[in-house]
């Protein structure tokens, strides 16, 4: 798809569609891209795969990529949504280690019913999902977004199917 800019602000009457074959993407593990992974859903199909998120760009506009300028490096607002199709043993999505998550996550324990709610500590900056007390069974949807120099806003359900207790699946790398 072609890559295009608009200045100033758009309005749609009728909404916006985000559809067709490169709306989902597989990925097993690696690092993520802007261009390739932002504003789509990202189909974790391994169950053992790190996943690292692309450095977040804050930066002002250069002097040759201005804000009309699809090069230019700033990604703010890139969103990577997950979704966990296979019961995780050790997905790690991490950032670059300077990146640190904000946010939360709510975890369900679909064992008990019991619901949980996580936050991230200052220096998080990995979410690690086991399929366990830590979340990251299936149907466990996860969004990441960059919001500002070194912080990653994370949002979303983590469903566990554990008899042990529901545990924080932040942590530092």
């Amino acid at each position: 798809m072609a890559k295009t800019t608009f200045s100033g602000p758009v309005q749609s009457l009728n909404g916006f569609i985000g559809a067709g074959v490169g709306a989902t993407k597989d990925f097993t593990s690696g690092s993520l891209t802007v261009a390739d992974h932002a504003g789509r859903v990202i189909r974790l199909t391994d169950v053992d795969g790190k996943v690292t998120l692309p450095t977040i760009n804050a930066s002002a506009d250069s002097a040759v990529a201005g804000p009309n300028d699809v090069n230019n490096p700033n990604n703010l607002g890139a969103t990577f949504t997950f979704f966990v199709e296979t019961s995780a043993t050790g997905i790690a999505i991490k950032t670059d280690g300077t990146d640190k998550f904000v946010g939360g996550l709510t975890a369900v324990n679909t064992t008990d019913n019991s619901v949980v709610a996580f936050a991230p500590g200052a220096t998080n900056d990995v979410i690690n999902l086991n399929g366990d007390e830590k979340g990251g069974d299936a149907n466990t949807v996860i969004k990441v977004t960059a919001i500002d120099t070194a912080k990653y806003m994370v949002e979303g359900l983590s469903v566990a199917n554990t008899t042990d207790t529901l545990a924080t699946p932040f942590a530092d790398s």
